[in-house]
This record gives C-alpha cells, sequence and structure tokens, in this order.
C-alpha cells in the first residue's frame, strides 16, 4: 500500500509540476560557500556540538561535520547552521 501511495505522489508531482521535495517530504539542502547551511524538512537534531551536528530525516540522517558551528534559527522543520563547514555527510 505503501508503494502505491508513493507512486501515486510521483505521479501526481510529475503532471501538476510541483517540487519532488514538497511531495515526497525529502530534505532540502541549501549550503553557502562553506560558511552557510540551511536544511528543510528535517524531524530534530539528535547530536549537537561546535564541530559536528547530527539530524534526523524522513529517511536517514544527515551529518554535518566542521568548526565553530553555530544554529542560528531552529524551527520544527527547518534549521539554520553557520560556521567553517568541511564536510556534509547523508546517509539513507
Amino acid at each position: 500500500m505503501r508503494r502505491l501511495t508513493r507512486k501515486w505522489n510521483q505521479f501526481t508531482a510529475k503532471i501538476l509540476d510541483l517540487p519532488q521535495d514538497v511531495v515526497q517530504d525529502l530534505p532540502r539542502i541549501t549550503m553557502i560557500g562553506n560558511v552557510q547551511l540551511y536544511v528543510e524538512n528535517h524531524r530534530g537534531v539528535l547530536h549537537f556540538s561546535s564541530e559536528n551536528l547530527k539530524l534526523e530525516l524522513t529517511k536517514g540522517t544527515l551529518e554535518v561535520f566542521g568548526r565553530h558551528l553555530v544554529i542560528r534559527a531552529i524551527l520544527s522543520e527547518e534549521v539554520f547552521i553557520e560556521g567553517l563547514i568541511d564536510n556534509v555527510k547523508y546517509m539513507p
């Protein structure tokens, strides 16, 4: 049943020309240089320190490594991070 729902959502998104992240609840990750990171559609912060941030996503986790990391803003589904970002790792 879940597979059918996913297929239907993909079909609807294609017909209506909707972004896949909206329809499938996928994360949208925007990175500006190596100093800012904006993540939409996260499910919560699993770990945070000045060198490491781990976010829970709908399907997996996102891990950010860097120096002097600071969470500038956090909302229920959005988080904005600043600092010197060295590595971003997505784990399905």
